[in-house]
């Protein structure tokens, strides 16, 4: 299968190394650096795989079967449509868009072109979570009562200032829709996916040369009866401490924590199926980064989904419902009250100068 990326960013390692280890065609790469497009290539030994400075070339001429998406996130929708207009299958980076306008617009223009949008929510294949997930299925839980979410980590200084979209409300946002978007999009998905309604609020406290929030709360009540918790910042010092979920039902009790929810720390259960010192034990994946493992099995899944003709695990529809909800908090913090779903349309323009001093 022909592929391609565009982006060579702080992310392209991983979507590389899941497209080598899918033993993916490897047609071509782009990013208007060139020196980072270089940098790339040479790393990673890209030698037979043509370079471009122009997406638009690259899909003309390489005509690739799929293609992932890495750039700025204010640049995915834009990008995304113009690959499936060219008849592509895309890999689309975290969040899938800024707007939900332009999340529907991915998903309604892949549906006329007949090919297969997946959004990477990697963390969804770790192996700790397919734990949880298939437990939750099997109904072990019980009712669910609440959720949280906890992502407490720390960017500094030089992290925005390496890239100048980086918490700005037009190409990124900020904590909560860049480094927070993974776990919420967990909780929402293992809590029910259908939310009745968000109260959230948001600040700057630390990072005053962004203008977007370094630190996100949020309260959570799903259509199922069920609650979850948001807590996401980038204030923590010195360096990131966790990120965590928590699971709470009628006959369960979990928690998954580590750098990437890859590891689970609790798991007590009413029946007796198994045993928690070896479920601990077993699912206890140390990646190097936060990032985790999970791009290469995501591959390995949108590969079978468009060879099956199937929607991939991660499709546009999860890509979009993980994007609403951080709308929604940033929505009811603006507001200063709780905000039903689903949401009509919003963006992350419509929160500029939120925090204008």
């Amino acid at each position: 299968m022909k592929y391609a990326l565009i982006g060579c960013g702080r992310i392209s390692p991983n979507h590389i190394a899941a497209a080598k280890a899918n033993e993916l065609e490897f047609t071509g790469i782009c990013d208007i650096n060139e020196e980072m497009l270089l940098e790339k290539a040479s790393e990673f030994e890209l030698r037979d795989v043509l370079q471009y400075t122009d997406y638009h070339e690259m899909l003309e001429k390489e005509k690739p079967e799929l293609v992932a998406i890495a750039t700025e996130s204010g640049k995915h929708a834009e990008i995304a449509l113009d690959c499936i207009k060219a008849g592509c299958n895309v890999i689309i980076e975290k969040p899938m868009a800024l707007s939900l306008a332009d999340a529907d617009a991915v998903i309604q223009a892949a549906k006329e072109k007949g090919v297969k949008v997946c959004v990477s929510h990697q963390n969804r294949f770790n192996k700790s979570v397919q734990k949880i997930r298939k437990t939750l299925e099997e109904g072990r839980f019980g009712r669910m009562f609440y959720g949280t979410a906890h992502i407490r980590w720390c960017r500094n200084e030089n992290y925005y200032t390496q890239a100048k979209w980086r918490g700005t409300w037009e190409q990124d946002g900020g904590a909560l829709m860049n480094q927070c978007i993974h776990n919420i999009d967990l909780l929402r998905w293992m809590m029910g996916d259908e939310v009745d309604e968000v109260v959230g609020m948001t600040d700057q406290l630390n990072h005053f040369y962004i203008e977007a929030e370094d630190l996100g709360i949020a309260l959570i009540k799903f259509k199922n009866g069920a609650y979850g918790i948001v807590e996401g910042t980038t204030d923590i010092y010195p360096k990131n401490l966790e990120e965590t979920l928590y699971l709470f039902g009628e006959k369960g009790t979990v928690k998954a924590g580590g750098q990437s929810v890859n590891r689970i720390e609790e798991w007590r259960f009413a029946d007796t199926q198994d045993k928690p010192e070896e479920v601990i034990a077993e699912f206890a994946e140390n990646p190097p980064n936060v990032y985790g493992f999970g791009h290469t099995p995501l591959y390995a899944d949108v590969i079978d989904a468009i060879q099956n003709d199937r929607e991939p695990y991660v499709n546009g529809e999860a890509g979009k419902r993980a994007l609403e909800l951080v709308l929604a908090i940033y929505k009811s913090a603006a507001e200063g009250k709780a905000v039903r779903l689903p949401l009509e349309d919003c963006a992350t323009v419509d929160f500029r100068g939120r925090f204008d001093r």
